[in-house]
């Protein structure tokens, strides 16, 4: 018989994991009607004994702002194996609890006051709106003070001996009425048919499906820019200071924009601008980030590329302050820094759009380069090459004279040029 342990899913092709992807595995956690509720995701980049907290919550930032095509949760819930340092270090300030089931195992040999200490931790994971799993060790009366907290109880059959399924279902429906009990490892229609007679009501196996390997695109800024950033928040810098670093880097805005408009995130407002984002997030938050991208940075986009895409920026809002107000100045900035999206991503630009929050007159002169934006990019364009009559078309489209033009044109190159790059 196949085994089905979520841990080692079918192996991904050679090299997957290099460059700017990283492996997920997702197993889908389904009802008594077989229909799918949550999955549970597995980090398949980083080899067992390697993980960290860090590494364990950039998994579920990966997963919760994945920049593919194929959307990896959608609007499921996650279930992730935590370890308990992983639940400590504050990077989960970045996700929306109600997104996330935090998989706990209870470690043997754990002693009484160990356990009442980590129940304080847990309890307040909890009250923060997370939901936390534990396999079947918890209903040992030495984890009474975590039963409370459980809002699943996860049996493992191929751990388990069909004869105590019965009786661990009963003890958790006694113990931990409040909570769901899970079995994993269904392997047969006849354990499925058991355990839901028995009382499980969650269920996930190879008999369902097996774990599939998902590559998630990460796009990594430049580590000096993240420092820079990481300093600034704890010296309380503005939003002024904040927003000239994310001015920066077209790859670090990128990332902030990705994360405030995910759906882990939780907002129900849509974020346009830099400024939005840091007075959103906050500096406790951005700190948080902005560490957990230091941490789990790869080499990414080349360098010409993301200085490319800040001096058109930089052009756009320059001539956009000149005859627009101050808000369209800013989209003319995310236009602009935006607009080698697909050459950073390395996917479609429709794609790559698909993946942040933007204003529909962003979008238009991104996709369509119509509307003043659209003419505006067309000038930034047309300014990085020789072609005369395509400068000319351009400039003519617009109220700026020349030696407008050439000035901006100017300034963002000596402002690009002098950024710690």
């Amino acid at each position: 018989m196949q085994s089905s342990d979520p841990s080692d899913p079918p192996e991904a092709p050679a090299g997957t994991a290099e460059g700017s992807f990283v492996l997920i595995a997702r197993q889908p956690i389904v009802d008594a009607q077989k229909a799918v509720v949550a999955y549970e995701l597995f980090d398949r980049s980083t080899a067992a004994d390697a993980h960290t907290p860090a590494s364990d919550i950039a998994m579920i930032f990966n997963a919760l702002t994945h920049t593919g095509s194929e959307s990896l949760v959608g609007k499921f819930t996650i279930f992730v194996n935590c370890t308990h340092n992983s639940l400590a270090g504050g990077h989960l300030d970045l996700v929306q609890p109600d997104k996330v089931v935090l998989e706990i195992t209870p470690v043997e040999g754990h002693g009484a006051q160990d356990i009442l200490a980590r129940s304080h931790l847990l309890g307040d994971l909890r009250r923060r709106g997370f939901r936390l799993a534990f396999n079947h060790t918890i209903l040992a009366p030495a984890y009474a003070a975590w039963q409370p907290l459980a809002d699943f109880v996860k049996l493992d059959l191929g751990a388990l001996k069909p004869e105590q399924l019965q009786v661990i279902v009963a003890a958790a429906k006694a113990r931990v009425p409040q909570a769901q009990v899970v079995a994993e490892k269904v392997e047969t229609a006849e354990q499925f048919a058991a355990l839901a007679a028995y009382g499980a009501t969650l269920f996930q196996g190879y008999w369902f499906a097996t774990p599939t390997i998902v590559k998630a695109r990460v796009v990594s800024p430049s580590q000096a820019h993240v420092l820079q950033l990481i300093n600034l928040v704890r010296e309380q810098a503005s939003t002024d200071e904040i927003e000239a670093v994310l001015k920066k880097d077209a790859v670090l805005g990128f990332n902030l924009m990705r994360l405030i408009n995910s759906s882990g995130f939780g907002l129900n407002q849509e974020i346009t601008s830099f400024r939005q984002a840091v007075m959103l997030l906050g500096l406790k938050k951005l700190f948080r980030w902005a560490a957990l991208l230091l941490t789990t940075s790869r080499n990414g986009t080349p360098a010409a590329v993301g200085s490319m895409a800040v001096v058109r920026g930089r052009m756009m809002e320059l001539l956009a302050h000149e005859s627009m107000s101050a808000e369209d100045g800013d989209s003319a900035f995310v236009v602009g820094i935006f607009s080698l999206l697909d050459t950073m991503l390395g996917i479609p630009l429709d794609e790559a759009l698909q993946l942040l929050s933007l204003p529909p007159p962003v979008v238009e002169a991104l996709e369509h380069g119509t509307g003043p934006l659209g003419a505006l990019l067309a000038l930034a364009r047309a300014c990085e090459g020789e072609d005369d009559t395509a400068f000319a078309e351009a400039a003519g489209a617009l109220p700026f004279t020349n030696h407008q033009i050439n000035m901006a044109h100017m300034d963002a190159l000596a402002w690009a040029d002098g950024l710690d790059t």
